[in-house]
């Protein structure tokens, strides 16, 4: 291992490079649908070795090391994001390699300079080991909060795939768990190159965390609840429209009738069809057209809701910003069983490229367009808030891109019983963007305590428990239903109530430990 370690240290140029590359792709590996997980246990010691034998000053090679490996986490990591462009390939295609090269390279900045931090206060060994994990903890936190904030594939999502570890997130946290994951992987290397006896010890004990984390959420899965909500029989309906098919005006009608033919449809749990359903939930922007101010619409929905029945859907909807200029916003609208609109919410977190462009008045001229096409960019709506829906526990309204935010999820001040998640994944088919997607939807059940119903218009619809248990799921490129009652939310989680203040008490407990192992081995 240690002539291992020498070899690396001698490679220069484009091996080095392509050494950073490789290792951080093998590392985005480790996320949902592959779930990979020990090939960190490679890519994060090379990682390591190529950090501490980078020569020259580490503004430049600590940085570059820490960019080229990031380029490569992120090309494997959002390579799902190509497939968006290919739905109108005439307009699209040619902006694919300019817009996933600028995400991926924009990304790779913060784990250059996290590098760059690990190697000036770390040093080598134990020390760097431990500095990378607080900085690229730090990287993602940023990640997920300058410029609107991106954090979709933080490391910690790898914890969807190392069983009852993925429970540390009701305490810790997304990012808590990247620095935990990020510190486990890099103590092989910290072992090896440890020099004293005490580092060793301290290596050691620090790894034997990850089987103690692991039988702490056993033994919280093994006490789990399985309450549910009374008197409440949902409906999530999968209509399974194709992205190329659900924007086409001359599609309407078959949408539509799909849509409905789902929800009164008998099934196995509730043979008498949408009788027995109290709620039905369609997925993000289900119909091509403004449902609410379609009188058409809501005369053929009274029938079908009965009076009883209530409809939660996304859907565009217009109206009115503060200034009382018209705007476009992307919604979830809920309609009582008389189909009457009641109560809407407004997404607040856009998604940069999708649905506003950024930088708009330099980059329109040169060519460049939203993904989803309206007039304008969409409006921001107000958030987060809690809504009050007929017969349901106050609910949380997550429209797609939003459930990938581990912070500012719920209004912290009327907490939530359950979290809806409507989404429309067509626009990326078959790749590992859906997975991912559900994953961290699943995270945020269980950072926050809260059940969420989950449709998506392709897929994958999910109701999970506030444990991040899977109580039902449709697939991919299927279409159907899933007939569930409720579960019952838990006590406020200990992430849920603090938040990111556990992560900067994790910060403090990892990093002055480094800056003090590095500067005494320096003295």
């Amino acid at each position: 291992m240690i002539r291992m370690i020498d070899r690396i240290a001698q490679l220069k140029g484009w091996r080095r490079a392509a050494l950073a590359l490789a290792a951080g792709a093998g590392a985005a590996l480790a996320l949902p649908p592959i779930g990979f997980w020990p090939g960190l246990f490679v890519a994060i010691p090379l990682f390591l070795v190529l950090l501490e034998t980078a020569k020259g000053p580490a503004w430049r090679n600590g940085f570059g090391t820490g960019w080229l490996f990031g380029l490569g986490y992120f090309a494997v990591a959002f390579h799902w994001i190509g497939f968006a462009f290919l739905v109108d390939a005439a307009t699209y295609l040619w902006m694919m390699p300019f817009m996933l090269g600028a995400l991926a390279g924009g990304m790779a900045i913060y784990w250059g300079l996290a590098a760059l931090l690990a190697r000036r206060f770390g040093g080598a060994g134990l020390p760097l080991a431990l500095m990378l994990a607080a900085s690229l903890a730090t990287a993602e936190w940023l990640r997920g909060h300058l410029f609107t904030g991106f954090p979709w594939a933080a490391p910690g999502l790898a914890a969807d795939g190392m069983g009852s570890v993925a429970q540390a997130a009701a305490y810790v946290g997304m990012t808590g768990l990247t620095l935990l994951i990020v510190m486990w992987a890099g103590l092989p290397y910290a072992l090896l190159r440890a020099e004293r006896r005490a580092a060793r010890v301290a290596a050691a004990l620090l790894l034997l965390l990850l089987p103690a984390v692991w039988a702490a959420g056993a033994w919280r899965m093994s006490t789990a609840s399985d309450a549910m909500v009374p008197d409440v029989s949902f409906r999530i309906v999968q209509p399974n429209i194709g992205q190329e098919q659900k924007w086409r005006e001359d599609n309407a009608r078959q949408i539509f009738d799909t849509l409905k033919q789902l929800s009164i449809a008998p099934t196995a749990a509730r043979p008498r069809g949408i009788a027995e359903v109290t709620h039905v939930l369609w997925p993000e922007s289900a119909v091509p057209f403004l449902i609410d101010e379609s009188e058409a619409a809501k005369a053929e929905l009274k029938p079908m809701l009965g009076g009883r029945t209530v409809l939660i859907t996304g859907s565009i909807r217009r109206g009115t910003d503060s200034q009382g200029q018209s705007r476009v916003y992307n919604s979830i609208i809920t309609f009582n069983g008389q189909a009457e609109p009641v109560q809407h919410y407004d997404k607040w977190r856009l998604v940069p490229g999708g649905e506003f462009l950024p930088f708009e008045w330099l980059l329109e001229p040169l060519g460049f367009r939203k993904v989803v096409t309206v007039p304008g960019s969409f409006a921001a709506g107000a958030g987060p808030v809690t809504l009050s829906v007929p017969g349901l526990p106050p609910a949380g309204m997550l429209v797609c891109y939003e459930a990938i935010f581990p912070d500012r999820l719920v209004d912290t001040a009327n907490r939530p019983g359950f979290l809806i998640n409507v989404t429309n994944d067509g626009w990326f088919g078959r790749s590992t963007g859906p997975h991912q997607h559900l994953a961290q939807t699943r995270m945020r059940a269980i950072e926050q305590g809260l059940p969420v119903l989950r449709a998506a218009n392709t897929g994958i619809s999910a109701v999970i428990d506030p444990y991040g248990r899977y109580l039902h799921q449709l697939e991919l490129m299927e279409a159907g239903v899933i007939d569930s009652q409720l579960p019952a939310a838990l006590a406020p989680t200990t992430y849920g109530v603090w938040g990111d203040w556990v992560l900067l008490l994790m910060l403090l407990g990892v990093a002055v430990p480094a800056v003090f192992l590095h500067a005494r081995r320096n003295h």
